[in-house]
């Protein structure tokens, strides 16, 4: 065999060979952590410690409840169009554990360790608007999550108008 041809042999596997090694590193088969300056460099990460609401501060949707003024009046009128708005939203964010006729039987109300409450009962129909929406709005611990994230001041009026509606 020509030692030229040997060579040109010998030469290409060792390129297969680094090509494999490098196919390796970049595929993360072998993983290797590489130091870089955005690593080692003070940073300031804004969900580590969020800063606390100010005091003072009102939600731009407008203030939705003060606990020093007491348990909120509902300013939102009761028409077919809050109930309407009030069910649609009732059927995303609530149906999945109250179900949507809110006895608490809800598709996944079964799988949940505490069961969601009946929202026809008397227990519930007690409540003022003003105490169904701090429900709504702060959830109840280990039970129910808030919903202040997922609907604006309004749209949880509107829910309080729909579930008065549950019977």
């Amino acid at each position: 065999m020509n030692p030229a041809f040997k060579r040109l042999i010998i030469a290409g596997l060792l390129v297969l060979i680094f090509l494999g090694v490098v196919e390796l590193f970049a595929f993360d088969i072998i993983k290797i952590d590489w130091v870089t300056f955005m690593q080692i460099q003070p940073s300031f990460q804004p969900m580590s410690h969020p800063l606390p609401v100010p005091t003072d501060a009102i939600p731009v949707e407008g203030a939705a409840y003060s606990l020093a003024l007491g348990i909120p009046s509902n300013p939102i009128k009761p028409d077919q169009a809050s109930v309407s708005r009030g069910e649609e939203l009732y059927n995303i964010n609530c149906a999945l554990c109250h179900g949507t006729d809110g006895k608490g039987n809800g598709p996944i109300a079964s799988h949940l360790q505490n069961k969601p409450f009946d929202l026809t009962s008397f227990p519930i129909h007690s409540f003022t608007d003003g105490g169904i929406f701090f429900i709504i709005s702060t959830g109840v611990p280990g039970k129910m999550p808030a919903l202040n994230e997922n609907l604006i001041v309004s749209e949880r009026w509107d829910v309080v108008n729909y579930m008065r509606t549950l019977k």
